[in-house]
């Protein structure tokens, strides 16, 4: 340290000076400008990124609460559309209900009608059985009773008794 101080030299130091203040000049004519213009542009590029970013965020506050608001419609949307499904199944099975009970009706009508024909010409049929049988019975004791004249005109006296002439 003390050679610098012995070896110290007043020229050297003022030409130093004249080269710094020199090198300040020519930086802050050639690079200082700009290097502040840089700066300033980054600055100004910052903050109008951070603008972006407010109006980004504003925006995806807004496109969120028309979210929500589009999800809050097409659920009360879906709740109409199943309610008014609900009612139409109910409405159908109603309708399937009261159909079947009609045709239910209709069939045992049907039914009851057939089962009354059938009785009416079962009826009909023993009725026609009965009498043949009745006949061919008749007939043969006829038959039979009459096999002798006798029998036949004390019989015959008999009815005439039971008429009367008037």
């Amino acid at each position: 340290m003390e050679a610098l101080i012995h070896d110290f030299s007043f020229g050297l130091v003022f030409w130093q000076v004249i080269i710094l203040l020199i090198v300040i000049l020519l930086l802050g004519k050639f690079a200082w400008k700009p290097i502040v213009n840089a700066l300033e542009e980054r600055e100004k590029g910052i903050t109008d990124a951070l603008a972006s970013a407010e109006k980004a965020k504003l925006e995806m506050a807004r496109l969120t609460n028309e979210n929500e608001q589009l999800l809050k419609e097409a659920r009360e949307e879906r709740d109409v559309i199943l309610k008014e499904a609900k009612q139409l199944r109910e409405k159908i099975v109603a309708d399937a209900k009261e159909t079947a009970q009609v045709e239910g009706a209709k069939m045992i009508e049907n039914a009851k009608r057939e089962i009354e024909e059938q009785k009416l010409k079962a009826l009909a049929e023993v009725k026609n059985q009965v009498s043949t049988l009745s006949l061919d019975i008749a007939r043969k004791v006829l038959t039979k009773e009459f096999e002798d004249q006798n029998k036949q005109e004390a019989l015959v006296a008999d009815l005439l008794k039971d008429v009367k002439l008037s």
